[in-house]
């Protein structure tokens, strides 16, 4: 083999690997939470379009079911192997800031950029001046009634209070059959929000100005004793501590439940699996003072700090926040919209379920931002199955969850 040949070939190898690298910087992955049927798809055609878009770009989409998301992550982080881009609960993101594992954007975000977005849905992303996610997904939750369940037992109006939902209930229930008065959870995500908006309208705060849980104090008592009191007297579904949120909207498209607490996207599946329901959408119910309280949720994309491809990482995620592909995303999911240009269109501005919802966004609690927060979650949700099932008794055993609380709460500060 001649010397000239060996110096042709080994410039050629040294072509081919930069070119290889060259494609390799090029691709991006993408970590993606599973909303629906449609979250994958979505995704997928926004990759081909940018990808059209980008001559020698790749960006690799993989959809992760939100029961196994915040594992899956955590599996990937410890063992380098995560994507350059994820959605995560933006509750999460204090903890992914504090372990350096989320990456600042300010460097590639504009004025333009950033005055696209509704700020109470950007505001839980930014910490210490930086902002380490976007949002790409906004709830809040109110009440859904069934509107034929309350003209059969006879109830003129959806109820204002909690007081009013119980007699609501009970008159559905005296229907017979196969009916329930009131859709409630209790497994697995959101087991714990769903007792706040209880706890929220008898005045409760779910970290006190001390800085400890608000569980031991009298709201969450009364809370659990009016959750309790619907279990008890047969006015929820039975096996509540068995049904996860998508099982009691799927009772609710039955038309089985008279009345449950849920996001936007419900009126969604309603439209397109439960066309015939007969439905509204009102407020959260008030507690004695006039006190209530929605959840209100973001979910947001991150870059990781250690992405070698971030320019390109930013450019898609610049790419997907774009109309008409972010009106496309919002709609489809039944979310809330994010963006101000979204937010004006027809589409959204003239929707009368997602009024119900922005209406009560002044009253919008989010997940306290404070390490650890899962933990308590999953605490919190703990304590009100052991009381639904009636396993403990309601005052000993919030005490209990919040002395927990207090300990987890000191070890991250």
């Amino acid at each position: 083999m001649s010397l000239h040949w060996l110096k042709v070939a080994a410039v050629g190898s040294v072509a081919a690997i930069a070119l290889a690298s060259a494609a390799y910087a090029q691709t991006v992955r993408v970590t993606v939470a599973e909303y629906s049927s449609k979250t994958g798809p979505y995704f997928e055609k926004a990759a081909t379009a940018f990808e059209a878009a980008n001559p020698g770009t790749d960006i690799q989409i993989e959809v992760v079911p939100w029961d196994v998301l915040q594992q899956k992550l955590t599996t990937d982080i410890s063992g380098g192997a995560n994507a350059d881009l994820a959605i995560i609960g933006t509750r999460w993101l204090i903890d992914y800031v504090s372990q350096g594992v989320a990456a600042p954007l300010d460097g590639y975000i504009t004025d333009e950029f950033k005055g696209r977005f509704i700020d109470t849905f950007l505001s839980p992303s930014v910490m210490d001046g930086k902002t380490y996610g976007l949002p790409i997904a906004a709830s809040a939750r109110a009440m859904y009634y069934n509107k034929s369940l309350f003209e059969q037992a006879g109830i003129a109006e959806p109820p204002a209070t909690w007081e009013d939902l119980k007699a609501a209930a009970a008159k559905i229930k005296a229907i017979g059959g196969d009916v329930y008065g009131y859709g409630m959870q209790g497994k697995e995500i959101e087991t714990d929000v769903y007792f706040y908006y209880a706890f929220w309208s008898y005045g409760g705060n779910l970290i006190d100005a001390d800085g400890t849980s608000g569980l031991d104090t009298d709201a969450a008592y009364k809370a659990a004793e009016l959750y309790k009191s619907l279990i008890d007297e047969g006015l929820t579904e039975p096996g509540v501590t068995s049904l996860n949120r998508e099982d009691v909207q799927n009772l609710f498209k039955q038309g089985r439940v008279g009345m449950m607490v849920t996001a936007p996207f419900l009126s969604s599946q309603i439209k397109e699996e439960a066309p015939d329901l007969q439905y509204g959408v009102t407020a959260i119910p008030a507690g004695p003072d006039g006190a209530r309280g929605t959840y209100g949720v973001t979910d947001s994309i991150i870059m990781f700090e250690n992405s070698q491809n971030k320019d390109t990482a930013w450019k898609f995620l610049d790419y997907i926040f774009t109309t008409p592909l972010r009106a496309e995303f919002t709609g489809g999911e039944g979310f809330l919209p994010v963006n101000k240009e979204v937010a004006a269109s027809p589409a959204f501005a003239d929707n009368a379920d997602l009024k119900a919802f922005t209406a009560l966004l002044p009253d919008a609690r989010f997940a306290p931002v404070i390490p650890g927060w899962e933990e308590i979650a999953a605490v919190t949700s703990s304590a009100l199955q052991k009381i639904y099932l009636g396993e403990g008794e309601i005052k000993a055993t919030l005490d209990a969850a919040a002395a927990e609380i207090d300990g987890i709460i000191a070890a991250n500060k």
